[in-house]
C-alpha cells in the first residue's frame, strides 16, 4: 500500500509572468506514487469565471514521481495555462498519491511549494 491520498486540491494556481530579466516563471503539480500499483490521475481545472475543464487522464508509474508543468501541452494537453489567469486544480487518483503545487514567481523571484488540501 502506498502513502498520501485519492483527492487534492490545489486553491491558488496562476501562471506567472516573465520577471526581471527575462526570468521565466512556471508552476507545476508534482506527483509521488509510493506504492505498487500505477495511480491513474483525473486533473480538473477550476476557473473564477468560466466552467471547470478536465485535463486528459495521465498515470503516474508504480513507486514512481512525476512533475506536470501547467503550461506544457505534453503534460496538461489542450487545456494549458495561460500566464495571469486564476484558477484551482483538483486532483483525483485511484490509488493513494501524495501532491504538490510548485510555483517559481519571477516577479519576487523566488519558488515556493505546497501540500494541498487532501482526503
Amino acid at each position: 500500500m502506498g502513502y498520501g491520498k485519492k483527492v487534492w486540491v490545489f486553491p491558488d494556481a496562476e501562471l506567472p509572468p516573465l520577471g526581471a530579466n527575462l526570468i521565466p516563471g512556471h508552476e507545476s503539480v508534482i506527483i509521488t506514487n509510493t506504492g505498487d500499483e500505477d495511480a491513474h490521475i483525473q486533473l480538473t481545472l477550476i476557473y473564477t469565471d468560466k466552467e471547470p475543464v478536465k485535463v486528459p487522464l495521465l498515470t503516474v508509474g508504480a513507486r514512481r514521481v512525476r512533475c506536470l508543468r501547467t503550461n506544457v501541452e505534453a503534460d496538461f494537453g489542450h487545456c494549458t495555462a495561460e500566464v495571469g489567469e486564476q484558477y484551482a486544480i483538483m486532483l483525483e487518483s485511484d490509488v493513494p498519491v501524495v501532491a504538490q503545487y510548485g510555483r517559481a514567481e519571477p516577479r519576487a523571484v523566488n519558488f515556493y511549494t505546497t501540500p494541498g488540501y487532501c482526503e
